[in-house]
Parts: structure tokens; C-alpha cells; sequence
């Protein structure tokens, strides 16, 4: 797959995602996290297994012999990621989940850096401080004292881990070569769904407080943010490596603010700088730009 391509999948990916937030905060209020994260799964995988049999053809023996990483991309991407964001938006406000969440990149390219020896430029590590300005822009609204006064809270705590696990599952999706992205998206499924399914009868639901903005939430939830931005995260993580693809991330909180304009939300001056800033940071670290360099150069 060409690096275009996957860049134009990492910006589907997170149009998705941010929908997911959007969606998770309101529906807090009818539904659990363990329930939100067990039946966004349970409907993903009716789509997934389908789509990986009829364009991967999927072989078998790689699967069984991949299980254990498959296990744990169940175990982190699905469910500890999952839990621990709805878990966090229970406690914390959207906008505090999304400045923590703007971390995201900083720490894939920290992690991919030291255990995975991949090399970014001084150009690229620039393109990742914009962004990341771009992103407490948006957030903020310019106002940057207020991360220094804010006192975070349990679910703000809970968002940094969230960011640390998806970068593990980011890493353990890297690594495994053997196994077509959509077949091991669903299979990582498979096994996380399972490994929740005691717990979520167990805690049981309580169906009468389910309304119609639950049950849309949940569909969009299974079919965007589960099987498209899952599939496309990760053949574009194994298309242009985690440090690009990871300061995609950033677009979440600009794609969160235009969400919410549509939603009747003013978009200020201030929020359309830091969308700005953040596409600007995603250009430099995407390397374009050091080729045209170094084309010149030449």
C-alpha cells in the first residue's frame, strides 16, 4: 500500500474515532462502559469475519500460530483501551479526554523510537510539536494557563493510561506480519469478546434505560470507529510504521470541534488555528516535506 493511501485511511480512521467520542460521553448516562465495549464488539465481528474471508482468504495456520499476539491486541486494543476511555469520559469531560489523548503521538513515537529502533528526522520530531500545539489550541481555545491550573482528576489519570495501552496495541499490531490486518482485527476481536462476555452478564443491563441515541451510538460505533478505523489503523500502521501514522492521532480533537459545529456548536478563531496547526504538524511529520528538501538539495 502506498504511504498516500494510508494517509488518507489514518484520516478516515480518526474522523471514526472521533465520532466515538462524541457518542461515548451521552451515552454514559443509559449504558456501562463493560456494555458499550462488549456490544460495539459483539455486532463488529459479524462484519469482520465476513469481509477477512472474502479479501484476505485468510491462512489458518498463521492465525494458530499467532494466537498469543493476537491475544494481547484483544486484551489491549479492544478491551483495555475501550474500558479505560469510557471509564475516563464517566469522570472527566470530553475535552479534558481529548487534551489528554493529544499525548497519544508523543508517546507511539517514544515507544516506537526506543523498542522498535524506528528513525524519524528533526523535521518530522518538529511536525510533532506542531501538532501537538495544534491539538491545545483546539482544545483549549487558546487558552494555554489552563493546563497548568488545571487539577486533574480520576479520569483524566485514566485517559493517560488509555493513551500507554493503545500504544502497546499499536506496537504488538506492528510486529505481527503474519496475519492480514482485517483477519487479525477480528480475530483479536473473537478473543476479547469472549474474555468479556462472563463479566458483562454477570454485571448485567438494564434494557429500559437503553434509548434511541444508545442504540444508534452502539451501530455507529460497530461498524465505523470497530471495523473501519480498526482495519485501516492497522494496515496503515504496517503500510508507514507507528510514528507516522501515530501523529494522525492529533486530527481526533480537530474532527471532535467540527463534530460539534454541526451540531449547532459555534467553531471559534481559536479552534480553527489549532485545526490548522495540527494538519500543518501531520504534513512535516508525514516526511513529505523532507523529501522536497532533499530533492532540492540534490
Amino acid at each position: 500500500m502506498s504511504k498516500y493511501r494510508a494517509w488518507l485511511l489514518l484520516i478516515v480512521t480518526n474522523l471514526f474515532w472521533a465520532g466515538n467520542y462524541v457518542f461515548g460521553k451521552y451515552m454514559l448516562s443509559e449504558i456501562t462502559p463493560l456494555w458499550i465495549t462488549f456490544l460495539r464488539w459483539l455486532l463488529a465481528i459479524m462484519f469482520l469475519f465476513p469481509i477477512a474471508y472474502f479479501l484476505e482468504k485468510p491462512k489458518w495456520l498463521m492465525v494458530k500460530q499467532a494466537w498469543l499476539s493476537l491475544v494481547s491486541m484483544g486484551i489491549l486494543g479492544i478491551i483495555g483501551y475501550n474500558m479505560v476511555l469510557y471509564s475516563a469520559l464517566e469522570y472527566t469531560s470530553s475535552t479534558n479526554a481529548a487534551l489528554v489523548s493529544a499525548l497519544n503521538p508523543a508517546v507511539i513515537v517514544f515507544f516506537s523510537v526506543f523498542l522498535l529502533r524506528e528513525k524519524i528526522s528533526r523535521l518530522q520530531t518538529s511536525g510533532i510539536a506542531v501538532s501537538l500545539i495544534g491539538a491545545f489550541v483546539v482544545i483549549t481555545q487558546g487558552n494555554f494557563g489552563q493546563i497548568l491550573q488545571r487539577d486533574y482528576n480520576k479520569g483524566d489519570i485514566l485517559m493517560l493510561a488509555a493513551v500507554v495501552i493503545w500504544t502497546l496495541y499499536s506496537i504488538v499490531g506492528r510486529r505481527l506480519t503474519t496475519v492480514p490486518p482485517i483477519t487479525a482485527t477480528a480475530i483479536s476481536a473473537l478473543f476479547a469478546t469472549l474474555i468479556i462476555a462472563p463479566f458483562a452478564f454477570a454485571q448485567g443491563i438494564d434494557v429500559t434505560r437503553i434509548g434511541p441515541l444508545t442504540v444508534t451510538g452502539i451501530l455507529y460505533m460497530a461498524i465505523f470507529p470497530s471495523v473501519f478505523s480498526f482495519v485501516f489503523w492497522n494496515m496503515s500502521v504496517r503500510a508507514i510504521g507507528i510514528s507516522q501514522a501515530g501523529i494522525f492521532l492529533n486530527l481526533i480533537p480537530v474532527f471532535t470541534a467540527i463534530m460539534s459545529g454541526i451540531l449547532g456548536e459555534r467553531i471559534s478563531g481559536t479552534q480553527a488555528l489549532g485545526g490548522s496547526l495540527v494538519f500543518m504538524g501531520v504534513y512535516l511529520t508525514t516526511g513529505m516535506l523532507d523529501r522536497k528538501i532533499n530533492g532540492l538539495i540534490r
